[in-house]
């Protein structure tokens, strides 16, 4: 059966068109609760171990992100952190940061078939543990910037005054919280993390606000 309605400047646009005005549109990089869940995520082995020793290493406050890159024991290999500056939220915008932090802590594994090392990120904010879009624009920063760097992409973990929490998993803990100084973490055992940087990262978030 064929209705007689003509086709709406909407419907004629070009595909082109049409993936332009999705890439300008900072919503549509983000991710829901529900894709999250459905990507597949890697569950964290011990995920108050690695808040912790992420927590002891970098001293996040509000507006701080640490990525880190975990090898398949999990077990911590490389991690950087950076504030975040006052933009709006973009994953676009966050996966160049994230993925300018990856590129100065440790190779890429693009040469791998499947990928060895999972990267998760773990940012201090204010609000309580439940999703923020400024969460969803973070999740789809970090798995794009994993398909770069030829990593896994691991869990987003959030840091508040609240505690910490595992988004998607319901995992989670009080301590440490936003508010939390840094306590001593035993890294006798392991090989040390990559010292943190920023420099980078910063650089991108700067230029952003600035357009």
């Amino acid at each position: 059966m064929t209705f007689g309605f003509a086709p709406s400047s909407a419907a004629s646009m070009p595909a082109s068109a049409e993936l332009s005005a999705a890439s300008a549109n900072p919503l549509a990089r983000m991710l829901e609760p529900a894709e999250w869940a459905a990507a597949g995520i890697p569950l964290l082995r011990n995920p108050r171990e690695v808040v912790g020793e992420l927590h002891a290493l970098h001293r996040p406050r509000l507006s701080t992100a640490v990525v880190a890159v975990l090898d398949p024991d999990d077990r911590l290999r490389a991690s950087a952190s950076f504030t975040r500056r006052p933009v709006p939220a973009d994953g676009w915008v966050f996966r160049n940061a994230l993925l300018a932090q990856l590129r100065r802590v440790i190779p890429h594994d693009l040469r791998r078939r499947t990928p060895a090392r999972t990267a998760v990120l773990l940012y201090c904010r204010e609000g309580d543990g439940r999703w923020t879009e400024e969460d969803g624009a973070w999740m789809w920063g970090l798995r794009d910037a994993c398909t770069l760097h030829g990593l896994r992409c691991g869990a987003y973990i959030t840091l508040t005054h609240d505690g910490w929490q595992v988004l998607g998993e319901g995992r989670g803990g009080r301590r440490p919280n936003a508010d939390s100084s840094a306590e001593p973490f035993d890294l006798t055992g392991g090989t040390p993390p990559l010292p943190r940087t920023g420099g980078v990262a910063s650089e991108v978030l700067r230029r952003a606000a600035a357009r």
